[in-house]
């Protein structure tokens, strides 16, 4: 049991760190151009919202019903509840930041000045914005990471060989997650450390998930706590997708340029699904 505690440890933190690998795309960049911008955040919304929908929701919806003996009616019902209160509690936390500092609420008389300049190629707007679509995108993710480290954590102190292959699979995930959350940091500010330094410590989360399951979690986690809990974030992070990162990348830029991100994102991920089945 103790090497299996240690094994579990281990990959839990490599999962983690793989956010990191992602984070270095930002350093090579070579230009903030808003067209790489407008496509980085079209596949951050993509990335987000088909791992919402395909494979986060799904697997709560799976915990609930085994949760309340294989009842679907009850576990679709609860999950759904929690995937709504996801959204209600950002969408709160949205209303409650005011609105010069709201990165959702486009300050209108700020955005018609910038249109009447003249900009050179590859100006970015509103960086402030940009900044802050960043940090919510990292908060949300180590969120979604928090859960993670605590079910590769379980799986492999259940089963290493288990818990490697699960290991593997969010190691994929967390890199174009990396990106999602260092592009618009870089872009914001133009300072690559940063933007890897945030999107670095929203992986850093997953091993703190496991280390937290181990010392307070493991005598209670069950599956209905786990079940509401994917669901939330799940509904959290539809919520920024639709909120935050696609508008933002209409915003920035071409309309089919967006898209085509949110369609690779999409892909990306989809891949890293089948693979791991």
């Amino acid at each position: 049991m103790e090497e299996n505690v240690q094994m579990a440890f281990m990959l839990t933190i490599l999962a983690g760190l793989a956010t990191g690998i992602g984070s270095v795309i930002a350093f090579f960049v070579k230009e903030r151009s808003t067209k790489i911008l407008t496509f980085a955040m079209g596949f951050a919304a993509g990335v987000m919202l088909y791992v919402s929908f395909m494979e986060i929701f799904p697997e709560a919806i799976h915990k609930l019903t085994e949760a309340y003996g294989g009842d679907e009616r009850i576990g679709t019902t609860y999950g759904v509840l929690a995937f709504f209160v996801g959204m209600f509690i950002v969408g709160i936390i949205d209303k409650l930041i005011p609105s010069a500092e709201n990165p959702h609420e486009f300050a209108n008389t700020q955005f018609k000045k910038q249109k009447e300049k003249t900009e050179t190629e590859g100006e970015v707007h509103n960086p402030e914005k940009l900044m802050r679509i960043g940090i919510l995108t990292a908060l949300a993710l180590a969120i979604h990471n928090f859960p993670e480290g605590i079910a590769t954590f379980v799986a492999a102190l259940d089963d290493p060989n288990l818990g490697m292959t699960i290991a593997m699979a969010i190691a994929i995930h967390n890199i174009p997650e990396g990106i999602a959350v260092s592009m618009p940091i870089y872009f914001a500010t133009g300072d690559r450390k940063k933007a890897f330094l945030y999107s670095f410590l929203s992986g850093v989360v997953e091993p703190l998930g496991a280390i937290i399951g181990y010392l307070i979690l493991m005598p209670y986690l069950n599956q209905t706590i786990m079940g509401l809990l994917l669901s939330g974030v799940a509904g959290v992070m539809v919520f920024i997708s639709l909120d935050q990162l696609l508008p933002a990348a209409e915003e920035y830029g071409e309309h089919h340029l967006s898209i085509y991100g949110v369609v690779l994102g999409m892909g990306v991920m989809a891949l890293s699904l089948i693979m791991m089945m």
